[in-house]
């Protein structure tokens, strides 16, 4: 049975599996201007679990951004569309990034969805990308 708690052994291993880089915004945690945490994909106040496969790791934040929510609309289409699940998806199939690795670029309505609601192209996260780069440390060679 699944429990609500996070677990110090349940955020290491989250922690880990991610590399210590958010899922979404791919700021690395020894960098992050934010910190960062375990994320509930499917929210608890959703039905969402405490299990591994439903936690991802992000910074404060994306799931400051992200909180409750599971889809948004596309700007684009007008449509409702589920957010990035890092769990269920590849980073590299709904996102790029510009040309100099400042941005992310949405390659996907889910994508699209992501980048807005999440606000992955915040001021700070674009700054935190630009010096990282400079420094030959970014973009994150695996995600």
């Amino acid at each position: 049975m699944a429990s609500d708690r996070v677990t110090s052994v349940i955020k290491q291993a989250v922690s880990t599996r991610a590399k210590n880089c958010c899922e979404y915004c791919q700021s690395p945690g020894d960098y992050s201007i934010d910190g960062l945490t375990v994320d509930h994909i499917k929210p608890r106040q959703a039905g969402g679990e405490t299990t591994l496969d439903n936690l991802a790791w992000a910074c404060f934040g994306c799931n400051g951004y992200k909180h409750i929510k599971t889809d948004d609309v596309d700007p684009e289409t007008g449509e409702k569309v589920a957010l990035f699940n890092p769990r269920q998806q590849v980073w590299t199939e709904h996102f790029g990034w510009s040309e100099d690795f400042t941005e992310v670029i949405a390659k996907t309505p889910c994508g699209r969805v992501t980048v807005n609601a999440l606000r992955l192209n915040r001021t700070g996260v674009v700054n935190l990308r630009r010096l990282l780069a400079m420094a030959g440390l970014h973009p994150p060679s695996e995600i």
